[in-house]
């Protein structure tokens, strides 16, 4: 098996940033449109509108774009000669990943809340949410190409 990873190496390594900047794009904007569905009146046109939107975007875009971003990871992780899991750059970008897929639980289960009309939280909170998936990307980022540690 790892013969053949190394053999599609730069495969999966484009499939794994594409499909890291497919769920980014998505764990940045989908908090952005709870705070514009947070100020709108519940079942008014634009909240409904917005339910579509966060439905399509969770379903058509990040929940596909964080499985392939997982499957082509592991595969990474299982190439050899890649990573040194004695290393701790390693440890804290996998802890930030895990922490990633934490915050998408959440963008998750806060939409359900929307799709009842039964969001309790300000815009506000969404607005300092938003700032969470952009913290651990740069940290994910910093461990993988600097590797500090």
């Amino acid at each position: 098996m790892g013969d053949i990873l190394a053999e599609i190496y730069p495969w999966v390594k484009a499939l794994h940033i594409i499909s890291v900047i497919a769920w980014m794009a998505g764990m940045l904007y989908l908090p952005r449109l709870y705070v514009y569905h947070a100020d709108a009146e519940t079942g008014s046109d634009q909240s409904e509108t917005f339910k579509i939107m966060e439905r399509r975007l969770l379903r058509g875009i990040i929940n596909p774009a964080m499985i392939s971003t997982l499957i082509f990871g592991v595969l990474l992780l299982g190439t050899p000669g890649l990573v040194d899991f004695t290393d701790f750059w390693i440890w804290i970008k996998l802890a930030a990943v895990f922490l990633m897929g934490w915050v998408h639980g959440n963008l998750s289960r806060w939409r359900k809340d929307f799709e009842r009309d039964e969001n309790t939280r300000p815009a506000k909170f969404y607005r300092m949410v938003n700032e969470i998936p952009t913290v651990l990307m740069i940290i994910i980022v910093i461990m993988v190409v600097v590797k500090p540690f």
